[in-house]
């Protein structure tokens, strides 16, 4: 798929933007990634990460970026003792991970459907 796409970006004026936009288009169909709740699933197979065939896996970024990786970093520091107990529910905590979950959706279909304009306009104007 690589070679391909390597292929295809060419190297004129525009071959960034094709391979910004093809890159993007491939990616697509992956899943997204969501927050949860660990004490709310019982089924432990959720926690697990296929690409990375690990049977627990917690993802997060700096805590600067979501309010959801401010929460996640609470949690798990309070896991591990490094802080005292996050004072929340488990529901209010999966009650937070939906809403994330819900904006980030939001968020991603803005994404698309900008470089789905972006996409048409390139095709409208290069013969």
């Amino acid at each position: 798929l690589q070679k391909s796409l390597s292929e295809t970006f060419g190297a004129d004026q525009y071959s960034r933007a094709r391979k910004e936009v093809l890159t993007y288009m491939f990616s697509r169909p992956m899943q997204m990634a969501l927050y949860f709740c660990t004490g709310v699933l019982e089924d432990e197979t959720l926690f697990h990460h296929y690409a990375l065939n690990v049977p627990f896996y917690t993802h997060f970024t700096s805590p600067i970026r979501r309010y959801a990786d401010i929460v996640v970093h609470r949690l798990l520091s309070a896991s591990l003792g490094a802080r005292s107990p996050v004072k929340m529910e488990k529901d209010a905590i999966q009650k937070q991970a939906d809403h994330c979950n819900d904006r980030k959706m939001a968020s991603k279909r803005v994404q698309e459907l900008s470089a789905d304009l972006f996409f048409s306009i390139f095709v409208r104007v290069r013969p």
